[in-house]
């Protein structure tokens, strides 16, 4: 009996012993970062193209055959010099006829002033008829209307000789030229004998969408932007090989009408370009300071995460140490971290590091992220094994 007693007391003590739970596991460490507002620079990127500051198409004023091209193709020109001689010899004479009817009609115009000057008191005296008095005034005002058009002739006639010698209109660099030596040009043609573009300031002209236009109007009349200055807005460039360009531009222009087909609006800024690096045409894209957001909230990029439903979300710390999923939602990126617009306020504490451990509504144990922890982090926890 009394073994049987023991027995049973040891079958007991055994099951007891094994229906004992485990002891509480102690919550995940995770590392959290303090979302504190902070001024944040809002900038946009936009694609765009060169194009020349300003550009002459060189066309003849006068024609005539082409004697010599005095430029290098290619070559920085300056305002005023001279590019093509056009064959001066015809207007050269044309000149010489001018001033022989100019010298006729002055000696003319001497003629009828002395007759009319003469006839004057004859006519006073009765001596001779108050019609050919009339008659005399009349033909020395018709003389020095003569003078007039033959020097109106002369000017003409200078000016079509100066023509001759085609000048740069502006300052620039020049393209290659359409005619050689022996080319006859007229004075309607089409073709340019050469195009001028002056590339230093050169534009660049970018395109942003209305849509975001709006909305960044509309945050600066809230209050939620600072404007980025009083006068005009800075941009940068970066070129087609992703470097940057050294030097900045000022936004110049901004279109008044909205392109229909693509519902966007042309910006226009000017860049200095004295080494000549920016062409007309290239790709580019524009970064344009549009404001400031003086309590700005940045989150880092990797503690957003998407939901089923494709929303961003973050995880937080709860002020019982519980961890909370949330909806944000981002205005973009700057840098590795987003700027966010609702979901957060001033105080979460994202969880940053740990996150894949824990779900919403466990117990965690926060700490503050110490910069290059996630470096001693990849370094010290094993690799990964693939099944």
């Amino acid at each position: 009996m009394r073994i049987g007693l023991l027995a049973c007391g040891s079958l007991l003590a055994a099951c007891s012993h094994q229906s004992a739970p485990p002891p509480p596991k102690a919550p995940p460490e995770v590392a959290v970062v303090t979302i504190e507002p902070q001024p944040v620079s809002i900038t946009t990127e936009l694609p765009g193209r060169t194009a020349a500051y300003r550009i002459a198409e060189v066309r003849p004023q006068v024609g005539g055959v082409i004697l010599k091209r005095l430029f290098t193709e290619g070559a920085e020109v300056k305002a005023g010099q001279q590019l093509y001689l056009i064959d001066p010899a015809p207007f050269q004479a044309s000149l010489e006829s001018a001033q022989a009817s100019l010298a006729r009609a002055q000696a003319t115009s001497i003629s009828t002033r002395l007759m009319a000057q003469r006839y004057k008191p004859l006519s006073e005296a009765r001596a001779v008829s108050r019609q050919d008095y009339d008659n005399a005034v009349a033909a020395q005002d018709q003389a020095l209307a003569d003078v007039a058009t033959a020097k109106a002739a002369v000017d003409t006639a200078k000016i079509n000789l100066t023509y001759t010698r085609v000048l740069a209109p502006i300052t620039g660099r020049t393209g290659r030229s359409s005619v050689t030596e022996g080319a006859l040009v007229g004075v309607n043609q089409s073709a340019a004998l050469v195009v001028i573009q002056q590339l230093d300031p050169i534009y660049v002209d970018v395109t942003q969408a209305s849509a975001v236009l709006l909305r960044l109007q509309r945050a600066l009349k809230e209050g939620q932007l600072k404007q980025a200055g009083d006068s005009q807005a800075e941009a940068s460039l970066i070129l087609e090989d992703d470097t940057p360009y050294p030097l900045t531009g000022k936004l110049q222009f901004r279109e008044v009408t909205v392109d229909s087909g693509t519902g966007s609006v042309t910006l226009r800024a000017v860049f200095p370009n004295p080494e000549g690096i920016l062409l007309p045409g290239m790709f580019v894209r524009e970064r344009l300071a549009q404001g400031t957001n003086e309590h700005g909230l940045l989150v880092p990029q990797q503690t957003l995460t998407h939901n089923q439903r494709g929303e961003a979300t973050i995880m937080v710390v709860g002020p019982d140490d519980k961890a909370v999923t949330r909806i944000v939602k981002t205005e973009r990126a700057l840098g590795d971290q987003w700027l966010v617009t609702e979901g957060v306020a001033a105080g979460d504490k994202v969880i940053l590091t740990g996150i894949q451990n824990v779900k919403s509504g466990d117990m965690v144990h926060p700490h503050e992220y110490v910069p290059g922890e996630l470096d001693r982090q990849s370094l010290t926890s094993p690799p990964t094994q693939k099944q």
